[in-house]
């Protein structure tokens, strides 16, 4: 692929690809983290969850979304998504995805932090149903990069 990347691109594709994976590994496992913490509240077990949590946002989510974004945003100009290039309905719809999940990664990060201050209020079925939602999003947004259907 050429444009302004140049022979970079595929050194920020793959770098792309690598902090994707980080950051769906954290979005996969702060939930889970959410319910055990949730399940604590009110023991001292739930001070340890709240340092795990902690530690997985600092170490794992905040750096990997910042490098997502900034390297798909530097992929999807090379492409020219704000050229008006044609075909590129899958992009725009993949970007909508990533909108959505990246407020999932907020709303679980407010949560993590609801659950620090000692405040729970959704049900435990119901929080581990919302833990598939990173699952339903990475589906569709790699066929949708993959596959390139519209």
């Amino acid at each position: 692929m050429t444009g302004w990347l140049g022979n970079a691109y595929l050194w920020v594709k793959a770098f792309h690809i690598i902090f994707v994976i980080f950051w769906m590994a954290g979005l996969f496992l702060l939930p889970r983290y959410l319910v055990h913490h949730q399940e604590a509240l009110g023991t001292p077990e739930a001070a340890a969850w709240e340092k795990r949590e902690a530690l997985l946002r600092r170490m794992i989510l905040e750096p990997s979304i910042g490098i997502v974004w900034l390297l798909g945003i530097a992929l999807a100009l090379n492409v020219g998504l704000v050229d008006g290039q044609p075909g590129l309905g899958w992009l725009h719809v993949k970007l909508l995805l990533v909108f959505a999940l990246s407020g999932y990664h907020g709303w679980a990060v407010g949560y993590s932090k609801k659950l620090a201050r000692g405040r729970g209020g959704i049900a435990s079925r119901r929080l581990r149903l919302l833990g598939e939602v990173p699952a339903l999003a990475v589906i569709l947004i790699v066929v949708l990069a993959v596959v390139k259907p519209f």
